[in-house]
């Protein structure tokens, strides 16, 4: 909900429910089927939507290196490449706060990690909420 003006973002209205997949394959719906078969619903992002890479310098995460090699084989654009160095003194709520200042509904944010969300599995899941409350979507190239 948008505190600001009283009304509910897009991403309020996503509905979550469980969704039975049966145990025989031969029992799948041929468009789960045809899903399943081609990562192309994996790379799918809304028209006009932007594609964000968010690389994290921390001792906890892959090299700067590695997280761009990762985000450019997924597709995202590396021109104008940049990421704040360590000592720009700026806090983790800053960083935030400037990252969503970038970002519009409907782009796609995309991390190497989930650990790139935040320091902590609670930040990682503030980060997530504010992420959808502004409808602006996530990826998670390395899901564990």
């Amino acid at each position: 909900m948008d505190a600001a003006s009283g009304e509910n973002a897009p991403a309020d209205y996503a509905e979550s429910r469980l969704i039975a997949i049966p145990a025989d394959p031969a029992d799948v719906p041929p468009a789960l089927a045809a899903l399943q078969s081609t990562p192309e619903w994996w790379l799918a992002l809304p028209a006009g939507a932007r594609l964000v890479g968010l690389v994290v310098s921390r001792p906890d995460m892959p090299s700067i290196v590695a997280q761009r090699e990762a985000l450019s084989r997924f597709g995202v654009p590396i021109e104008g490449f940049r990421h704040p160095a360590p000592e720009t003194g700026e806090t983790w709520e800053e960083r935030l706060t400037r990252l969503f200042g970038r970002l519009g509904a409907g782009d796609v944010v995309v991390v190497t990690d989930t650990r790139a969300l935040g320091r902590d599995a609670s930040e990682e899941t503030r980060t997530v909420a504010e992420l959808r409350r502004r409808s602006v979507i996530v990826k998670v190239l390395d899901r564990g």
